[in-house]
């Protein structure tokens, strides 16, 4: 493809070399560049890709888009037949370059992303059951996974970089889909993965304070203003009119707006919920009103739950889907690893939850206490080379909110299990909590079903999708539903 078309959405400077120039391939990993590539000069946290300018011209690199000028005297030694393209920001210039070269897929697609803190992940896998069950061929971009068709695609980041993204898009396009859902992360916005993307949809779950650091988002301001991007970037932005935050992540809007959410300003409302619970099951049941009406069960509890899944229905609503549709949709859509019910008894329930710090550990205990359990049992841990404070803070919120907690290991990493599982247990002991540790997770996991009493909640916290345990920097195979199974079994 001629580097003119590449470029014909961008402002740019030539600052050598020809427009007219043929590129086969775009690539931002040296490692990956090749004869008659473009390679993106990426400014990283931990890297700078124009260092990599002698490597990628070497192996056969014919265009550079750069951030800063590399032409000077001083800069590093080009090759006459390479050309130079100069952008304000390379991340930016790589999402819309990205999107030319794949022939703009997102504009064959009807997009739907959704940004928030909590919610994003099972709110896809929601959607995408419900326009399925409605016959739309549907891709989902996500934290656990892409989705093409019967492919599923391991996912490194919640949103991939701007190449991953139009690349998926377009095999998205190929195998015949007609809408694509993805998790829209803050960072995703901030470092210009999604710029470009025409998105019929923005969605906006909620926003507590997370990601907050000198690798992600400064303050909490500028982590809202990133969310906000979304709704400059969409047709229709639908969000959570209950959220503290509404105002100032609609700031600068140029979407048309539409609300859920409880409150009675709210366009589309959950009204009359009902917890619903039995042995080895637990979810709730509330009415539709509003823009729709009708009443609707989901085989997940807790207010979470109304909220994603009316989300759900508020984007489906606007591609006709029929009601019994949604509601049939609803009772299926279940998500690997996030209040993931595993029937073990017909006595006690059990459930597994990628809750891994205090904000998310405290919203799932406090929401399965509401359901007047037996005990509430929640076994954890944490990884190591983290934040000890996440270890005080979990062990103190499991010890507040829990009958009993179960203290094991969760990807020590480079530590000792025993000194993370020393670090929850100084958390834990600032309450009342009763608490036993036991450093092998499956003997942990074997504990709590073999001393689950009837009316028990047991949660198994902290892995949910994850089917690994990761030790002195190796990955070891580790499914707790293998486990699970393997102990039933007696094995």
């Amino acid at each position: 493809m001629k580097l003119e078309k590449l470029l014909e959405r961008l402002t740019y400077r030539c600052l050598r070399g020809s427009l007219g120039t043929e590129v086969s391939g775009i690539v931002n990993d040296s490692r990956r560049a090749a004869e008659g590539s473009l390679f993106f000069c990426i400014k990283g946290a931990v890297t700078d890709g124009h260092r990599y300018i002698p490597d990628v011209v070497s192996r056969g690199a014919k265009v550079l888009i750069v951030q800063e000028d590399v032409t000077s005297s001083e800069g590093p030694e080009i090759p006459d037949d390479v050309t130079v393209i100069l952008v304000d920001d390379s991340r930016y210039a790589m999402a819309l370059i990205s999107a030319a070269w794949y022939g703009y897929p997102a504009e064959k697609l009807k997009v739907i992303g959704i940004t928030g803190t909590k919610g994003k992940t099972t709110t896809t896998y929601m959607v995408k059951s419900i326009l399925e069950s409605a016959g739309y061929k549907v891709g989902l971009i996500g934290t656990i996974e892409v989705i093409i068709g019967e492919e599923h695609i391991h996912a490194d980041n919640t949103t991939p970089e701007s190449i991953l993204i139009q690349e998926y898009f377009d095999r998205m396009v190929r195998a015949g889909c007609d809408i694509a859902v993805m998790e829209v992360a803050s960072q995703g916005l901030m470092l210009h993965r999604t710029a470009g993307i025409p998105f019929e949809l923005g969605i906006f779950t909620n926003i507590e304070p997370d990601h907050i650091g000198p690798a992600e988002h400064t303050s909490f301001e500028h982590y809202l203003s990133c969310k906000s991007m979304l709704f400059r970037q969409c047709r229709v932005g639908i969000l959570n009119a209950d959220d503290a935050h509404l105002q100032q992540i609609l700031k600068g809007h140029t979407c048309e707006v539409e609300t859920f959410g409880f409150s009675e300003k709210a366009d589309l409302r959950a009204e009359h919920t009902q917890l619903v619970s039995r042995p080895g099951y637990l979810g709730i049941a509330y009415t539709v009103t509003g823009k729709m009406n009708f009443d609707v069960e989901i085989d997940i509890p807790g207010k979470f739950s109304v909220y994603n899944s009316l989300t759900a229905i508020a984007i489906c609503r606007h591609f006709n889907v029929d009601v019994e549709d949604i509601k049939a949709a609803l009772k299926k859509a279940h998500v690997k690893g996030r209040v993931e019910m595993v029937k073990v008894s017909d006595e006690f329930t059990l459930m597994i939850d990628y809750a891994h710090n205090a904000m998310a550990l405290e919203s799932l205990l406090e929401t399965l206490r509401e359901y007047h359990p037996h005990r509430l049992v929640c076994m954890f841990g944490c990884g190591g080379n983290r934040s000890k404070l996440r270890r005080y803070e979990m062990g103190e919120v499991s010890g507040r909110l829990a009958d009993l907690t179960v203290i094991t290991s969760d990807n020590p990493r480079f530590e000792e299990p025993e000194d993370i599982i020393a670090d929850i247990v100084t958390g834990i002991r600032k309450t009342d909590g009763k608490y036993v540790t036991i450093t092998n997770r499956k003997e942990a996991i074997a504990y709590t079903i073999r001393h689950g009493e009837p009316g028990d909640i047991i949660v198994l916290a902290g892995k949910g999708h994850e089917d690994y345990q990761e030790i002195k920097g190796k990955k070891y195979p580790m499914d707790e539903r293998v486990l699970i199974q393997e102990i039933l079994e007696g094995r």
